[in-house]
């Protein structure tokens, strides 16, 4: 009894803090600042609530959706009474789920989630993936090959990391069923290899978008031009958490050791008769995976597979490389425009047009072409007519529905956070006067923090990148250091985005492996969190004090396996 009176006078606590705050902000002050300090703390509700809901619920969807109606509600509190905030709470949500789906970027990412669902069901239907996944479990012979694989298969798709999670992780599934690997661990592969190993390289889809921020940082922040490109670069080797998480991957998999949930649900996953394994994930992950086994009486070809998936990743490569093209030669930069005409199929223009590129347009465009492809050929070959290969590629798209729901949920959070200024609360509440030798560190736990309370890199990147880089400027104008601190904004957002269960590639993950959402989210949270301790006692502190790459990413990679031997219990094959 005494706890429900807790309860219940903290509930009416908040209720008077948030009615006591109903005032309109200063005209001066734009409306995430405002709200920022205003509000203060209060601003960590909206994602909070849909972190704890996510963790209690096991439902991704009541999270996201209470998680967002909270925060709309404090947004409408500003200027509205308490019920006049309630009603309008919901008509702002509504309106926000509309304007997620109506954003071009975001309709693409949708879309092509849906029509690479149809292409892999029409793969099954042909008998592809059953031909590959029998071929990979001959070479893959045993849980520590087939994970292997699947750590090469990520690394080379690495040209974006939604690309990654949904092409990995269908061709993977059934080998990893077959060997009696957990769809957990299954998940946490190709979500390791995802974010991290676009955010990497040179020539993706994420390297606009972070050449872009140290440029403007650099420009607007210190007043200096530099070559944006090339201290990018330079931050690679200093990129500690994206090398060392592949790292922890190889040799977890290697040595087949594993700890915490991950441990049990790895166990689970031996101890199980594979048909009692591929039941109890299915059902978790809401999909019916007895509608893809191949029709009955066709010849099991490879080819049925490697043909169209071969397609789909061509086709995105070369339609990356057409949509930054039309960017370049549609927009202002002469320098940029010369280039693409004189030396179009240069390293550097290539690099530039991946930079330039629509990702989710891209890789729609990929999706349709490949889905045609495995049409006409299930056509040809007789194993469907017409309308049944439509059919079955509709038939695809209609268990990823659930996804298309949860990104826009996740969406429509991250933009009511925005609005509320959660972001900048958290930067203003952080940042302070600390040693130099601990700012990479800060900058590092930063980025991880509202990375994870709002489900983006991107916007974390966007956050940080302008504060980052000018702070670590004034303290040591040494280029080294504030190469350091530029790595730490760019690791720290995909650290908080690795663990977050309202990111988005989080979230395809899960559903590229088949994997229940939270499930995957608690499992891979302590293999991230292990990862992040050992990159900034062993990465960003000693290189704080100046300590160069070449030292201290030996001796991180030697802390991430003494770490897997200690805490790591062999998982029998």
């Amino acid at each position: 009894m005494n706890n429900k009176r807790r309860i219940r006078v903290m509930i009416m606590t908040i209720f008077m803090v948030l009615l006591s705050t109903s005032v309109v902000f200063a005209a001066e002050l734009d409306t995430a600042t405002a709200n920022a300090n205003h509000y203060g703390f209060l601003t960590l509700i909206p994602p909070i609530v849909a972190i704890v809901l996510a963790f209690l619920t096991k439902n991704v969807i009541i999270s996201l959706f209470v998680g967002t109606l909270a925060g709309t509600f404090l947004v409408s509190l500003v200027d509205k009474s308490f019920i006049g905030a309630l009603v309008n709470s919901f008509l702002d949500f509504v309106s926000r789920v509309l304007n997620s789906l109506a954003d071009p970027w975001n309709a693409g990412i949708i879309l092509q989630v849906l029509v690479i669902g149809g292409v892999i069901h029409l793969v099954a239907k042909m008998g592809g993936a059953k031909a590959v996944a029998e071929a990979l479990a001959r070479k893959a012979k045993t849980a520590k090959s087939t994970q292997l694989v699947t750590l090469l298969l990520g690394l080379a798709v690495f040209f974006d990391d939604y690309a990654n999670s949904l092409i990995v992780g269908p061709i993977m599934k059934p080998v990893a069923d077959k060997m009696k690997i957990s769809r957990e661990r299954l998940a946490f592969i190709i979500d390791a290899t995802a974010a991290p190993i676009a955010g990497l390289a040179i020539v993706s889809t994420w390297i606009g978008l972070e050449v872009g921020l140290i440029n403007d940082a650099f420009v607007n922040g210190v007043g200096q031009q530099v070559d944006a490109f090339g201290v990018f670069l330079q931050t690679i080797p200093y990129r500690f958490y994206n090398i060392l998480i592949l790292v922890f991957v190889f040799i977890t998999s290697l040595l087949l050791k594993d700890f915490g949930p991950m441990y049990k649900a790895e166990i689970e996953a031996r101890r199980r008769e594979l048909n009692d394994s591929k039941n109890k994930n299915d059902s978790e992950s809401n999909v019916d995976h007895s509608e893809l086994e191949p029709k009955e009486g066709i010849k099991l070809s490879i080819w049925n597979a490697i043909i169209p998936i071969g397609v789909l990743v061509v086709t995105a490569l070369i339609c990356f490389y057409y949509s930054g093209y039309s960017t370049i030669m549609g927009g202002e930069d002469i320098a940029l425009k010369q280039l693409m005409t004189n030396s179009p199929i240069s390293f550097k223009a290539i690099q530039e047009a991946f930079s330039a590129s629509d990702a989710s347009v891209a890789l729609f465009q990929s999706a349709l072409v490949a889905s045609i492809v495995a049409m006409v050929m299930g056509v040809s070959k007789k194993i469907f007519t017409i309308s049944e290969a439509i059919d079955t590629w509709i038939d695809g798209m209609k268990p990823l529905l659930i996804t298309g729901v949860i990104l826009l949920l996740a969406w429509s959070l991250s933009s009511v956070i925005k609005d509320l200024g959660t972001a900048k609360y958290l930067v203003t509440l952080l940042s302070g006067s600390l040693p130099n030798f601990l700012l990479p560190s800060l900058i590092f736990i930063l980025g991880a923090i509202i990375s994870f309370a709002t489900g983006t890199a991107y916007g974390t990147m966007g956050i940080l990148m302008p504060l980052a880089i000018p702070l670590a400027y004034s303290m040591n104008p040494d280029m080294s250091y504030v190469i350091v601190s530029t790595s730490a904004v760019l690791t720290g957002a995909i650290f908080g985005d690795h663990c977050s269960p309202i990111s988005d590639t989080t979230i395809l993950s899960s559903m590229g492996a088949g994997c229940n959402h939270i499930a995957h989210v608690n499992t891979q949270m302590w293999y991230a969190l292990f990862v992040a301790a050992i990159t900034i006692v062993f990465g960003y502190i000693p290189a704080g004090f100046g300590l160069q790459w070449y030292i201290v990413l030996p001796i991180s990679i030697i802390a991430i396996y003494l770490g897997v031997q200690i805490l790591g219990k062999k998982v029998e094959e």
